[in-house]
């Protein structure tokens, strides 16, 4: 479903997966997607599981159906995105079955769509006042080297 009303998913809905991604990481959002309390409407989301190491792929398949055949949600919103182009990922072979090619939005639209969803609101966030950018977004990311030393 696309409409530009939805909301952007919670912190708690989307694990960006690095080849760092622990065992329970992908553990709790496995929980949180099939649990009862799931009906909530949110979309849990794996981001980039083409880069998890294959202990924690295999972990990631074990539990999603140890989990899904004693689930009593019908309507589960779990979804995992993968690089197409990454062929000798274990996420990609473990949930073939499942796999769906989405048709991809124009940057136009996809501009538009977090333009409107990421604007701070006038006076609640200084530090997105820091970018000198034309429209100030409340979403930034920022890479350092040296964790901690406020870069």
């Amino acid at each position: 479903r696309h409409t530009e009303t939805e909301p952007l998913p919670t912190y708690d809905e989307v694990l960006v997966c690095t080849p760092d991604t622990t065992e329970e990481e992908v553990e709790l959002i496995v929980r949180r997607a099939l649990s009862s309390d799931s009906q909530n409407q949110k979309i849990y989301c794996l981001l980039g599981a083409e880069k998890l190491v294959y202990k924690v792929s295999k972990q990631l398949e074990f539990h999603f159906f140890r989990l899904l055949q004693s689930s009593t949600v019908p309507d589960y919103r779990f979804i995992i995105f993968c690089n197409a182009k990454a062929h000798n990922s274990y996420v990609i072979t473990a949930f073939d079955t499942y796999k769906v090619t989405i048709p991809c939005c124009s940057k136009t639209e996809i501009q538009a769509y977090l333009s409107t969803h990421l604007k701070v609101p006038c006076g609640t966030a200084p530090v997105a006042q820091a970018f000198e950018e034309p429209y100030q977004q409340n979403v930034k990311f920022i890479f350092s080297n040296q964790a901690g030393m406020g870069r």
